[in-house]
Formats: structure tokens, C-alpha cells, sequence
């Protein structure tokens, strides 16, 4: 039994299907990057065969990710798996993920298959896989409500077919923690060959026992455990990264591995993310919440002044919380501020994006006492700020507000270069201001979503804004950040509309995924 567990992040990809999570390609890649920072194994980095757009996210990951794997996700059908191929083809270390159903209820609804037609299925997209690459990993989907018997005959047959990792999804979230470890340990003492392969989980978090699930497999066994940033997944999510990176360090009394982690990773990369997808912490989050570290009662207090060990069994510096304060100003130059962009994960690609997002931050410093990580990170990704190529770009923002009538909204925008002036009336200013701006559009997308939330402590804060529209089919998300909560709203919006001129894929959850 090796004493390596290898982490396999699928924020990428099973974080993007949780409902309006969707990120485009350079989102996608700052993520990657700071996951390839962490050290993370392996990377998946999208469904190529999901969109055009998510082939080419895929494909920008596989060209610039070096230090981890690169992994692409297929059904276990012909175009999935040359696509996802092609997608990963200029990746250094490259992995196919190919999976197809196996509980009763999947193969008779879903897929009006027999077992023999589906392991059929199966050892083919292997042997397909294999065409590609040597590393390819196999996932009976829906695991956790499938038969024993057909699991042992299926993963035999995939490591006998060429996998060299076999997942063992809880697709549905249904297992309990002693229930699955049982599964793990049996799949591994009653196949023959079990041995030729590395055994991985990935739990879902419907019941909330996806770590404790992942965990009791770890313990069984299993050397991969596939799992997202602050949980992100489809439905209730998925079993979240930080959790089960920092149980294994933790308590290495009970657990015969660990990780390759680098912990001090881990808060930057869950705040990464939060921004991105606009989907916050809550405070009493494990690890990365807010209040993960705090201490308000006064036993509590006096025990940490004492003796941090009393009542903290992790260092709050070892996941990362100690680098939050920047020392950038509004004397800061262009190259201080580049650096540390890059050293978060985000690069430029010319001297225009450079200076554009460099223009943003001396804005902001020239308003904010203050500048921080976070603040860095709102820039770059929920600033809702003028990127090359938008169609519409906010100009000045006026509105009055008052306690006995309603709100006004007096906008200027640029819309295709032409500058256009609107006004508009609103139940409250963040109303006027959006029907300002749809007034210059001439549409208004459905509004799904409006979240608001503060970056950094003080009230010279930047308010975070997410927005999420549907339009004809397609979610998109927008973000916005500012010290001025009405223009943070503005952006958000405007920069979810540009989001929907732009976006050719559907919202990832209309496919099949595990």
C-alpha cells in the first residue's frame, strides 16, 4: 500500500456543473495555475466534448500546465474520447477519464443497456483511451448503488483493458462513511488484478458525508480522492480539497499516507475560486471560512494565548491565512503590481491587458487606504472592468436616492465604441441603474442571481457584486468589485451581458457527468 494519496482536483470540471459556476477560459486557467502552484496531482480541466469553448479551456490548461497532470473527461463514446484527445494532446503529463454507468437504475433508464453491453462499452473506451495516452482512468458512474458483483467483473476487465486508475464515484451522495469504506475494501480483495491499479474515490456531498465517505476509503486503501475547492460540485457539491488535504496531515496517526499539498496554498486558491464563481464561503466553513481560526469565547482566548495547541489542532499560517496583507499602494509600479498577479496566478498576455488591470489597481489604491490579496484578486477577475473586446463599457454612473420616491439612474456607456446616455427609474438605486442599462441594449435578460458581499474588512471596502443571467438557454455569471456598491452592481451586470454576446456553450450540467 503506497503511503502517497494523490490529489485530484475536479473544480475545473465537477465545480463548474454547479448551477450558474460556469467560468470561461481564463478563469479556468488562473485556477489551474494556482492548483499547479499547490502542487495538486492532477488537474481536470473541463468536458472538451461538452462545448467549443470548454475544448479550447482545455486545451489552454493542457498547453501551459507543467508541474501536474492534465485530465479530460469522456463518456465512453467515440467522439467524447477523440476530442477529449485532442484537447489534452499538448499537455507534458496528460490523463483521459472515461466512465459510463453501472448501477440497475442507470443502465435500465438511462442508458437501455445490459450489463454485457456496458462492459463492452467499457473495455472499449479503455482500449480507446489507451490509443492516447498510457495514463487513462476508469469510473463505473453510480458506483455507490451498483450491484457488487458486476463492479468486480467491469474493473477487472478496464485494468485487464489498460486503466491504470479505477474511480469509484458515489455519483448520487448515498453511501455512508462504514458502507463505503466496506465497498473499497472488497472491490480491492475480490479483484485479481487490483493490484495493477490505483483505486480513487470521488464522493458527492448530498447527505454531507462526502469527506467522512473519502476519508474511510483512504483508509481502506484508496490512493486518489477526487474532490474540489471549498466543495464546489454540482448539487450539495463536492468532497472539498481542503478537508481532506488537511485530515490526512492532521492526523497521520490514523491515516498510513499524505499528500504532496502545499497547504499555504490552500486559503488563496478557495478565495480563487469564491471570486470566480461567485460563490462565497460561508464563515464556519472547515479550514478556509472566515471564522475557521477565530475565537470569541474567553476561555477559548485565554487557552490560545497560552497554548495555541488547547484549542487549535492546525496552524492557521499552514493553510495560508498569513498572507492576506499587501504592501502594494498607490506608489507601487507596474512591475511590482505584475509580479504579484502572477505570483496569484494570473499573467498577461500583452502590454494592454497589463496596463488596463494595472489602471484599475491605481484607481482603486487611490480610493482604498488599504490594499490586499483579495482586493488584487476582485481586480483581476470581479472587477466587471473594460476587457479587450467588450461591446459594452460602463462610462460614469450618477444616482439619487431617497427614502420617499424612487431611485434614478443617469448612465453614459459605450456601446460598440458609441457612446450612449440613458436614465432610468428603479425600486432603489441597484434597480434604476440595471434598467438603465437594459434600456441601451434594448433586452433584459432573466435575472437569476444578485450577491453581495464585502472582499476585505473596513468600510472603505470593495463590495464584491455576482450576478447571474439566463438568456435563450444560456446561464452566465457576472462580476463586479468597487468601493461603491451601485457600481460594483453596475459591472457585475454589464460584464455578465458582455459574458452573453460572447458565450457559445450551454451550462455544463446538460451533460452527463459523473
Amino acid at each position: 500500500m503506497s503511503d502517497r494519496l494523490i490529489i485530484f482536483d475536479t473544480t475545473l470540471r465537477d465545480g463548474e456543473q454547479s448551477p450558474g459556476a460556469s467560468m470561461n477560459a481564463d478563469e479556468k486557467l488562473a485556477i489551474a495555475k494556482l492548483l499547479e502552484k499547490m502542487r495538486v496531482d492532477v488537474i481536470e480541466a473541463g468536458f472538451p466534448a461538452a462545448s467549443p469553448g470548454d475544448f479550447q479551456a482545455v486545451k489552454q490548461v493542457a498547453s501551459e500546465i507543467t508541474e501536474s497532470t492534465v485530465c479530460a473527461l469522456a463518456r465512453a463514446v467515440e467522439g467524447d474520447l477523440d476530442r477529449a484527445a485532442e484537447a489534452v494532446e499538448p499537455a507534458k503529463s496528460k490523463r483521459i477519464h472515461t466512465f459510463i454507468a453501472t448501477s440497475p437504475i442507470h443502465m435500465k433508464e438511462k442508458l437501455r443497456m445490459n450489463e454485457d453491453q456496458v462492459l463492452e462499452r467499457a473495455v472499449w473506451s479503455v482500449k480507446r483511451a489507451r490509443n492516447y495516452t498510457d495514463d487513462v482512468e476508469f469510473s463505473p458512474e453510480d458506483a455507490g448503488r451498483s450491484e457488487l458483483e458486476f463492479l468486480c467483473r467491469i474493473i477487472e476487465a478496464t485494468i485487464d483493458a489498460g486503466a491504470r486508475t479505477i474511480n469509484i464515484p458515489d455519483t448520487v451522495g448515498y453511501n455512508m462513511p462504514a458502507q463505503f469504506a466496506r465497498t473499497i475494501e472488497l472491490l480491492m480483495e475480490k479483484i485479481p488484478n487490483s493490484d495493477k491499479a490505483i483505486f480513487s474515490v470521488h464522493c458527492h456531498n448530498d447527505l454531507g458525508v462526502a469527506v467522512a465517505n473519502s476519508l474511510a476509503a483512504v483508509q481502506k486503501g484508496a490512493r486518489q480522492v477526487e474532490c474540489t475547492i471549498n466543495g464546489l460540485g454540482e448539487r450539495a457539491g463536492n468532497a472539498s480539497l481542503e478537508e481532506i488535504v488537511m485530515a490526512v496531515r492532521t492526523r497521520q496517526d490514523l491515516f498510513e499516507c499524505d499528500t504532496n499539498i502545499d497547504t499555504t496554498q490552500i486559503v488563496p486558491a478557495s478565495r480563487l475560486v469564491s471570486t470566480v464563481t461567485g460563490f462565497p464561503v460561508q464563515p464556519n466553513k472547515a479550514i478556509v471560512g472566515a471564522n475557521a481560526f477565530a475565537h470569541e469565547s474567553g476561555i477559548h482566548q485565554d487557552g490560545v494565548i497560552k497554548k495555541r495547541e488547547t484549542y487549535e489542532i492546525m496552524r492557521a499560517e499552514d493553510v495560508g491565512w498569513s498572507t492576506n496583507r499587501m504592501v502594494l499602494g498607490k506608489h507601487s509600479g507596474r512591475h511590482a503590481f505584475q509580479q504579484r498577479m502572477n505570483e496569484l496566478g494570473f499573467e498577461f498576455h500583452s502590454d494592454q491587458e497589463l496596463q488596463i488591470a494595472f489602471d484599475r489597481f491605481k484607481d482603486l489604491a487611490d480610493r482604498k487606504h488599504e490594499i490586499f490579496d483579495d482586493d488584487l484578486i476582485g481586480l483581476q477577475v470581479g472587477s466587471g472592468g473594460q476587457q479587450i473586446g467588450d461591446r459594452l463599457k460602463l462610462e460614469s454612473l450618477q444616482v439619487s436616492s431617497s427614502t420617499k420616491e424612487n431611485s434614478t439612474a443617469l448612465l453614459a456607456v459605450k456601446w460598440d465604441g458609441e457612446l450612449v446616455n440613458a436614465t432610468a427609474d428603479g425600486n432603489g438605486p441597484v434597480d434604476a441603474s440595471f434598467r438603465a442599462v437594459a434600456s441601451v441594449i434594448e433586452r433584459a435578460p432573466e435575472l437569476e442571481l444578485y450577491s453581495v458581499n464585502s472582499i476585505t474588512g473596513g468600510t472603505d471596502a470593495q463590495g464584491e457584486v455576482s450576478v447571474r443571467l439566463r438568456e435563450n438557454g444560456r446561464v452566465v455569471n457576472g462580476h463586479g468589485a468597487d468601493t461603491d456598491i451601485v457600481i460594483a452592481s453596475v459591472k457585475a451586470y454589464i460584464n455578465a451581458l458582455n459574458r452573453l454576446e460572447t458565450s457559445e456553450r450551454p451550462h455544463p450540467q446538460t451533460g452527463s457527468m459523473i
